[in-house]
């Protein structure tokens, strides 16, 4: 029987994700089921209109005994609606969140959950600290946006070395608290969570990751670039009004 109140909330944010979502859920429960505590992956549908939600009943329906698997709904667009949204209706010791190509291999919530135990209120998967690798690097522009973007949001985040991998794991004290000031739904959702995570005091810890660059990005640097600063400067003016 698959557990009703889990030690660990997954979230994947998913829109019109059918070609890959069975593989990352069947990686992400295959590697729960070697962890000693129960877990929860619950899949965030930001309106599908493919297969994603059949292929989510597929695989829990093999999901392990540790491990349960659910579908709920967003309905604002955008991909930190949805991840806030997961986070939300998390009711686990530990939550957090991976993107539905799993360019982060789930081996490292081993490394992620130690440090939860040990009362580290935000660890995140980082492309930039030491020991990370690509198994499959970004192409040169995208790398470009990618340094431009680090300078641009620096001020924000701190010494954060990488704000943009999608693997982020909180404490249900720090989720809770991070998430019900995040507003941020577009490309500055990560940006967001972190600034909030530094106003409030809470130290992050960076794991190195081993990182496999996905095609089918929706963000390209030259086309999205003033929305990217217009997202940017919606956050540095909400972090103002935070109390």
């Amino acid at each position: 029987m698959h557990p009703s109140t889990p030690d660990l909330d997954i979230v994947v944010p998913v829109y019109n994700e059918e070609a890959r979502l069975g593989a990352t859920l069947r990686a992400l429960t295959a590697h729960t089921a070697t962890l000693p505590l129960n877990a929860r992956v619950t899949v965030v549908d930001n309106g599908s209109v493919d297969r994603s939600a059949e292929v989510v009943d597929e695989v829990a329906a093999r999901a392990p005994e540790n491990t349960a698997l659910r579908l709920i709904g967003c309905a604002r667009q955008g991909k930190g609606a949805a991840v806030r949204r997961g986070i939300l209706a998390g009711t686990a010791t530990w939550r957090g969140f991976c993107d539905a190509d799993l360019s982060t291999p789930p081996q490292v919530l081993t490394e992620v959950l130690a440090h939860l135990r040990e009362g580290r209120p935000v660890v995140i998967g980082s492309r930039r600290a030491p020991g990370a690798s690509y198994a499959v690097r970004q192409p040169l522009v995208r790398r470009l946006g990618s340094s431009t973007f680090r300078t641009l949001t620096r001020p924000l985040v701190g010494q954060v070395a990488d704000t943009q991998c999608g693997f982020k794991f909180f404490t249900a004290e720090a989720a809770e608290a991070i998430f019900r000031r995040v507003r941020a739904a577009g490309f500055a959702f990560d940006v967001e969570v972190l600034a909030v995570a530094a106003r409030l005091g809470m130290p992050v810890v960076e794991v190195p990751v081993r990182w496999t660059d996905q095609a089918g990005s929706s963000f390209h640097v030259w086309s999205h670039g003033r929305r990217v600063v217009s997202e940017v400067a919606a956050v540095r003016a909400a972090l103002g009004r935070m109390s």
